[in-house]
């Protein structure tokens, strides 16, 4: 049976399993991650290791195996920028087509308070589930390194 754990300022994961998420992370993003250090500051900005605004790591877990994890991090803002960003979100690879990230995305907007931004980058094939969801594109993104 699947099971939907959530973690955040209140309930905060032990230090092995956010290694765990991060690994799963790492391991599941493919391409389309960062390095696990970038990965676990996210996880501490959501479950406010630090100060920050806070948010969530979300994980569907079955016999204690992570089969998807998704991390949301909250903005302080609103309107202008939505609340919330969704900062990373993988399936695992061996459970692809299960429909398992589109109900823990599901499950993640249900659980968001506010509007949700999130980056995907235009060959990435989850993009179809996130415009079903309801997620639009009406912006370019441009960035500058310094």
């Amino acid at each position: 049976m699947i099971e939907t754990h959530i973690f955040n300022a209140e309930n905060k994961p032990g230090e092995l399993e956010k290694k765990e998420i991060v690994d799963f992370l790492f391991d599941n993003l493919e391409q389309y991650g960062d390095p696990k250090k970038d990965i676990q500051k996210a996880i501490d900005y959501a479950i406010k290791e630090f100060v920050s605004f806070g948010g969530f790591t979300m994980i569907l877990q079955e016999n204690k195996t992570i089969k998807a994890a998704v991390v949301v991090n909250q903005t302080g803002m609103g309107g202008y920028i939505p609340e919330n960003i969704l900062v990373y979100i993988a399936t695992h690879k061996d459970y692809r087509g299960e429909g398992l990230g589109k109900k823990l995305m599901t499950e993640a907007i249900g659980h968001a308070k506010g509007d949700i931004a999130l980056h995907v980058e235009a060959n990435n094939p989850a993009k179809n589930l996130y415009f079903k969801l309801g997620f639009t594109n009406p912006y370019l993104e441009m960035r500058l390194k310094k």
